[in-house]
């Protein structure tokens, strides 16, 4: 699965995903604008808001309310230092937090941000369980 993302204000989307997290960038496009970026093996795509858009209703602020999306990668910190630098600031702190499922207990360290739009992103690395 694929997410695009409808976004108002292409460039500050670009900068935040590009330059700020470190997406690559797959392809783009200009009219309307558009790109599909990559972080390591997660995908995304980013579209300028127009009028034949697949909006189903009014865009309002903060983007994507009741979603967010699970970025999968090998070391949070990273990101964590190129948000600090840009002064971007978290929606909420790391954390490890641990899941129970059914074939023991699942451990990551995450944090969530909010893109310019109010995408809500959880950043998450797999880390091994604490000792008890």
């Amino acid at each position: 699965m694929v997410p695009e993302l409808t976004v108002s204000d292409f460039a500050a989307a670009f900068h935040f995903y590009v330059d700020v997290l470190g997406f690559s960038v797959r392809n783009r496009r200009t009219q309307p604008a558009f790109a599909y970026l990559a972080l390591g093996q997660a995908q995304l795509m980013l579209e300028a808001y127009h009028d034949g858009g697949w909006q189903t209703a009014e865009l309002t602020r903060p983007f994507g309310r009741g979603v967010n999306f699970q970025i999968e990668v090998d070391d949070v910190d990273p990101l964590l230092a190129r948000l600090a630098q840009a002064e971007i600031p978290l929606f909420r702190p790391v954390k490890d937090n641990h899941y129970q499922t059914e074939s023991g207990i699942a451990c990551q360290r995450e944090f969530l941000v909010q893109d310019p739009d109010g995408y809500l992103l959880r950043f998450s690395q797999y880390i091994e369980p604490a000792e008890k």
